[in-house]
């Protein structure tokens, strides 16, 4: 069962609007010092071969915390409530934002973004919060909804950040970016309600289900199709800015307007997508994903192909509306395989499986790149959505399997 009875009517919104603020400004004083960490470093080292390692561990090194400790994080929320994680996610930016403003150690740097990703991993706790006061049949534009307070933040923060550091310096980035956090903290702690966790089964029977939830639900192909789509979208990455200014011979403001339009098509498409898909089952949701799959295919495919700046800005825009239609809707049907007592659980493995794939397309990405060139970029993101499109039409006609107890059937 759920908890959203414990917050009925017009209350459950306020909270999911708190939920999109507080996610918002937190993303957003993240990537305060997203964009800058380069610039930061750069002025810490004289070795360039160090540099070029610390200028890729820094983005990393959060990322693979996220991976280690999402699906254990998210067995405590189960056990004693998502809210605390939340509370602890916060506090752990804070923290290590307020760590990082006093570091001049590129070594101490690196072990507290690692940290940061280990002991902070804000959105699973905040996605597992929502789910535990949202109705079931809103989860889709649950999850739409924080992920554009997170694409906002991100686009946002980048700004307020080189504003920053236009007028003073990367310490003043990092120590608004831990006032801003531990706010966010004060605010989760005060004013969100407390939401019990679900009671679980005997041990025996939850054993039983830990086994039924890989062996006997679709939650490992949905997590791999989301893995591959993820994937897709990050191959062009690290490639991307040097791949628009060379084959178009554009400016870096069209670089820049190219990369911007892909997060507002998203940011745009995505409650809309959410709605379209919410009332779905699994089955129907996923024939209706074939479609959007094969729209990415053909954009990136034509993006590979074209050599005209203004169809390539038309194609990142057009794709990041399709994008819209992606995450979001395969959260909430991951979300769906499961019942109340394991959507910590569920939500830190899909999104440790989301930070997973991100470093591995841009890791694969950079070397394609470097082996065959920046011409074949986006061909190479087309064959990657060929396999995830490959994986759902294999998840369609796989035979119906029994739901997991607490979950609503997909069909």
């Amino acid at each position: 069962m759920s908890h959203a009875g414990v917050v009925q009517g017009s209350r459950v919104r306020v909270l999911i609007v708190l939920l999109f603020t507080i996610q918002l400004v937190s993303m957003g004083a993240m990537e305060m010092s997203g964009p800058f960490w380069p610039v930061h470093l750069r002025g810490l080292t004289a070795s360039d071969s160090f540099f070029s390692f610390a200028s890729v561990a820094v983005y990393v090194g959060p990322m693979l915390g996220i991976i280690l400790t999402s699906a254990f994080w998210g067995r405590i929320g189960d056990r004693h409530g998502h809210k605390w994680m939340m509370i602890r996610a916060l506090a752990g930016l804070a923290l290590t934002q307020f760590a990082l403003a006093f570091s001049n150690d590129i070594w101490q740097i690196l072990v507290l973004r690692f940290l940061q990703g280990a002991f902070a991993g804000y959105i699973a706790p905040a996605q597992a919060y929502g789910v535990s006061i949202e109705a079931p049949s809103r989860r889709a534009r649950l999850f739409a909804i924080l992920q554009i307070s997170t694409n906002v933040g991100s686009l946002l923060g980048a700004v307020v950040g080189g504003l920053i550091l236009d007028f003073a310096t990367f310490f003043w980035i990092n120590i608004v970016a831990a006032v801003l956090c531990a706010v966010c903290t004060v605010v989760a702690a005060v004013v969100l309600p407390n939401v019990p966790p679900v009671i679980k089964a005997p041990p025996a029977a939850n054993q039983a289900g830990t086994r039924s939830l890989w062996q006997d639900s679709p939650l490992l192909p949905l997590l791999a199709i989301m893995g591959v789509m993820l994937l897709a979208r990050m191959l062009p990455q690290t490639s991307f800015s040097l791949y628009v200014s060379t084959l178009f011979e554009v400016s870096n403001s069209v670089v820049g307007l190219c990369y911007g339009l892909l997060a507002l098509g998203f940011i745009l498409s995505a409650a809309p997508w959410s709605r379209y898909f919410e009332k779905r089952g699994q089955q129907e949701t996923l024939q209706r994903m074939v479609y959007v799959v094969v729209g990415c295919i053909a954009l990136t495919s034509l993006a590979a192909i074209t050599r005209n700046p203004v169809v390539f800005v038309g194609v990142y825009f057009v794709w990041g509306m399709l994008l819209g239609a992606t995450t979001p809707v395969l959260m909430a049907v991951i979300s769906r395989t499961v019942d109340a007592s394991r959507q910590g659980y569920v939500l830190g493995v899909a999104q440790s499986t989301s930070q997973f794939a991100s470093i591995a397309g841009i890791a694969v990405g950079g070397l394609l790149s470097q082996v065959y060139g920046l011409q074949y970029t986006y061909y190479f993101v087309a064959v990657a959505y060929g396999v995830a499109l490959a994986t759902i039409v294999a998840l369609r006609h796989r035979p119906p399997l029994p739901m997991v107890s607490g979950a609503p059937r997909s069909e």
